[in-house]
């Protein structure tokens, strides 16, 4: 089973049309209206994560925190009727993340994340049954939940479950600190390290510089080949299928852990789960939001 610790929050996605650089600074037209596209979806990069396994056939549970309100009741829906087994507390106010969407795919993010880094409570019994653990660095920013999600990859390790950690984005590796994260991955030390192009610039990653601690890292490199790199310095690079009408690339990442962690999980397969990866992402391109509807 892979369980993801972390955020569910619901994603409000909006296409302006144009360059989204213009847009607003030329074309948003303030104290009226502007024409766009506006679409409300679950979101959260640990409920993607579980979500996606969920829906390709893989065993999948979330642990996190929502509020305790209408908003968080239909997202807990909403992932259990996608097959997630859902260990929630409902307390506070449940978060939103607005999603501006450029014609090329590329998104810019407004975040209130209300109570999803509120979680303090550790449960030992929602790590039966679980072989993958996976943890967004949106759940190791800020305590509690940064505490209570190093207790459950402690205990997972422990157990033997594989733990994966996602870079997640840049502007919270900053304000985390570059050098205060890389000691914090050491600690962990994940079986996996997934991120993507700009992430592996600013922690200085690259074929030759793995990312410390990590047993295998993973950078992800939009059109060009994903690249593996092993602890001892083995790289394996695996093409990216083009895929044809991107519509929005958000929980594309989170697409590609779901479809890469149990592949690589079960046998330790560095191509084939990139293969595996590269697909589930692929779905998601061509679809609205982190959904694998295509539009």
């Amino acid at each position: 089973m892979l369980c993801t610790i972390g955020d569910l929050i619901e994603d409000v996605v909006v296409w302006l049309h144009g360059d989204l650089k213009n847009q607003i600074q030329n074309q948003l037209n303030i104290g009226s209206d502007t024409d766009s596209i506006i679409v409300r979806t679950r979101g959260g990069s640990a409920a993607n994560v579980a979500m996606f396994g969920a829906l390709t056939g893989t065993p999948s549970r979330f642990v996190g925190q929502v509020g305790n309100d209408k908003l968080g009741e239909q997202l807990c829906a909403s992932l259990r009727e996608s097959g997630v087994d859902v260990c929630t507390v409902a307390k506070g106010r449940t978060g939103s993340i607005v999603v501006i969407v450029q014609p090329n795919g590329e998104r810019t993010f407004l975040t209130d994340r209300g109570v999803a880094s509120q979680l303090s409570l550790f449960d030992a019994a929602h790590l039966a049954g679980v072989s993958i653990v996976h943890v967004p660095t949106y759940s190791l920013a800020l305590d509690p939940l940064a505490t209570t999600a190093i207790q459950y990859i402690r205990a997972a390790h422990t157990a033997g479950a594989l733990i994966s950690v996602d870079a997640s984005s840049t502007s919270v590796l900053r304000d985390y600190g570059i050098d205060r994260y890389a000691a914090l991955i050491a600690s962990i030390a994940p079986d996996v390290f997934l991120c993507n192009n700009n992430e592996a610039a600013l922690l200085n990653i690259d074929s030759a510089h793995p990312m410390p601690g990590a047993l295998l890292t993973v950078i992800k490199r939009g059109a060009l080949p994903v690249m593996a790199i092993t602890a001892a310095g083995a790289v394996t690079e695996v093409a990216t299928p083009p895929v044809a009408n991107i519509v929005d690339t958000t929980g594309a990442g989170d697409a590609f852990a779901a479809g890469f962690l149990p592949t690589y999980a079960s046998s330790r397969n560095i191509e084939d789960a990139i293969m595996h990866g590269n697909l589930t992402a692929a779905r998601v391109l061509r679809s609205p939001g982190a959904t694998l509807e295509v539009a």
